[in-house]
């Protein structure tokens, strides 16, 4: 009982975030203008940016099998995609529950291990574990790219940072920027001891040590992988889709056509933190943080963001709901 307890206010608090989120996203939004400006929106562009998101479903099917063929060869490519499907389509009814609901669609339909235990040869926590190096290498990756986005355009991103936040701080605390970069420097590293120096006694602690570790395994593991080429290739033509569903989104959208492609992948990666908050399908996050930053970074009005915030995710949860329900029904009916 306090385990449903716990899970209930789990999800109480997180959809309590969802709305406070979308709260303050629309709150400003007029309704008749906003109707009108979706009127006046391309419809093939967004119908481009679902099939761009189908097709990144697919291949990251194929990459995740990478990863389990060691384990059970015996898995297919469809039963990897809907897994895939299966796990996004959960996140909207609760938050990260998609990462272990496809670890037990694969666990179904892995074949019986050789030793003859009666056990899988693809077990929850192998498969488990494939989950964690497949999220950790795409989390390196995101922020990698993210990085690579703001130094490189940093007259565009870098110096907004810096003009609004970095430079009004230092002076209100009397501190140049390099002292301030200096103590951040200072407080992560100490923070990371921190967490190095208690993992083994604090829960807390060990569990984001343990993230740490998931992504330089990730890492390490994709660096040893047989034809590790085609698992980079699968990841290079993943994000390749999710760049061009921003970038179709914007081309769906006539306010916005002062953005081009370096904004488009922008806002991809920005759009992938907000997914990371724990509300379900994203709903509020990816809104929020959307339109904050067409606020923050491009001067477009918050309530003018969110037009395409709204287009971008709606779009995309429309994909997903359709593939994770018709991969449910087909593994459902399958013997």
């Amino acid at each position: 009982m306090n385990k449903k307890i716990s899970k209930a206010i789990k999800y109480i608090l997180s959809a309590s975030l969802a709305f406070a989120l979308l709260y303050f996203s629309f709150r400003d939004v007029q309704w008749p203008e906003f109707r009108e400006s979706l009127k006046t929106c391309r419809w093939e562009f967004v119908v481009l940016s679902m099939a761009a998101g189908a097709f990144a479903f697919w291949l990251r099917g194929l990459r995740w099998r990478k990863l389990l063929l060691p384990i059970d060869d015996s898995i297919t490519n469809v039963t990897a995609f809907n897994g895939v499907n299966i796990g996004n389509v959960s996140n909207f009814i609760f938050p990260r529950i998609g990462e272990f609901v496809r670890c037990g669609v694969i666990t179904r339909r892995s074949a019986p291990a050789e030793d003859g235990s009666g056990q899988k040869k693809a077990s929850y926590e192998k498969v488990l574990g494939t989950v964690v190096l497949e999220r950790s290498w795409e989390l390196l990756v995101m922020l990698l790219l993210l990085a690579v986005v703001v130094i490189g355009g940093f007259e565009r991103f870098g110096s907004f940072f810096v003009a609004e936040i970095l430079t009004p701080m230092s002076q209100k605390l009397n501190f140049s920027i390099w002292w301030l970069a200096f103590i951040l420097v200072a407080v992560c590293a100490a923070l990371l001891y921190a967490l190095w120096r208690f993992r083994k006694t604090s829960a807390f602690c060990k569990r984001i040590w343990g993230i740490f570790q998931g992504i330089y395994q990730g890492f390490a593991s994709c660096m040893k992988m047989d034809q590790k080429w085609l698992f980079f290739a699968y990841t290079a033509a993943i994000w390749m889709m999710y760049w061009l569903m921003a970038a179709s989104t914007v081309w769906a959208a006539p306010f916005l056509e002062g953005l081009d492609l370096i904004d488009a992948l922008f806002l991809s990666l920005v759009g992938g933190l907000g997914f990371a908050v724990p509300v379900p399908g994203g709903i509020g996050a990816f809104h929020f943080i959307i339109g904050l930053t067409l606020s923050v970074v491009y001067g477009i009005p918050m309530e003018v963001g969110i037009i395409y915030a709204t287009l971008s995710h709606t779009s995309q949860a429309i994909t997903q709901i359709l593939f994770g329900l018709g991969s449910y029904a087909y593994e459902a009916l399958k013997k």
